[in-house]
This record gives C-alpha cells, sequence and structure tokens, in this order.
C-alpha cells in the first residue's frame, strides 16, 4: 500500500504576504456587499478569525483551518489563500485589489511636500517624493524598494 508523503511546506512567515492577503480578503468582502459578522457567518467561522485575516495577523504556528473557510465564502478558489501568499495573484482580478482614495494620495504627498521644501532645490524635491514613496510603501501601496533601487538616483513605482 502506497501512502502520500507529501513534504510539509513551511508557512509563509513574511508579514508583507499576510498584509496583501488581509486586503485582499477585506476588499473581496466589501466587494460583496458583506460585513466581517455576516462573512463570518458565512465562513461558519468567528468574527474574530475574519477581523485577524484581513488585519494580515502572521499566524504563530499554521495557517489557520479558518482562512480557507473564509476565502470559500468569498468565492475563492481552492488554493488561492496559499497563492495569494506566495504573491500570486489576488482572485477576482483588479476589482478585488485595494487602493488608496486619490484624496489620501494627495494629502501625502502634500504633507510631503510641505515638510520638505522652503526655497526649493531638486534635492529637497527628490526628498519629498522619497517621503511620500516610503509612506505608500508602509501602507502597501508600493512595493518594497531593493538597495539598486536606492542608487539608481530615480524612483520606482
Amino acid at each position: 500500500m502506497e501512502t502520500d508523503r507529501r513534504e510539509a511546506t513551511p508557512m509563509n512567515r513574511d508579514p508583507q504576504a499576510w498584509a496583501r492577503l488581509g486586503r485582499a480578503l477585506k476588499s473581496a468582502r466589501e466587494h460583496r456587499g458583506l460585513s466581517q459578522a455576516e462573512l463570518a457567518t458565512a465562513a461558519d467561522v468567528s468574527a474574530r478569525s475574519v477581523q485577524d485575516a484581513e488585519g494580515g495577523k502572521v499566524p504563530k504556528a499554521r495557517v489557520p483551518y479558518t482562512l480557507a473557510r473564509v476565502a470559500e465564502a468569498l468565492g475563492w478558489p481552492a488554493g488561492a489563500v496559499d497563492s495569494v501568499l506566495d504573491g500570486g495573484p489576488i482572485p477576482g482580478g483588479w476589482e478585488d485589489v485595494p487602493a488608496l482614495a486619490a484624496s489620501d494620495v494627495e494629502t501625502i504627498l502634500s504633507q510631503a511636500m510641505v515638510r520638505a521644501t522652503n526655497n526649493v532645490t531638486a534635492a529637497e524635491i527628490r526628498a519629498a517624493t522619497k517621503i511620500a514613496v516610503d509612506e505608500l510603501r508602509r501602507r502597501g501601496v508600493v512595493p518594497e524598494a531593493h538597495e539598486s533601487d536606492d542608487d539608481s538616483g530615480s524612483a520606482n513605482f
């Protein structure tokens, strides 16, 4: 008799991957017009499980079984949670990808320019742009920079 000898894959512990998953789950829920409580009921999980999933909380030991239930209740295909954690596409396409409101982007850029400008020089404009891009990275809108990006002299969006 042959046994299934799949190797256990280590759990993704990357906080940015979990944050991306959380944003995608929240966006999918909101797109469907569900509250967290309604999604929890549909998935047969606790409201806290939905809150943790949307909050991008990295589990301590293993991927919670409740994530598959939440994803299924949102209409995601089997394996979508692992795929999203591994950087794969978010089920549903662009409609489920969160974006900052234009007013938030404007506020971030305006505040950065005010902090960085007074008799503006090119270097100060670059500094202001860096402040804005760093804030967008912090919010998960812009991917993390690589060391080579910092030395290029131009912004990589």
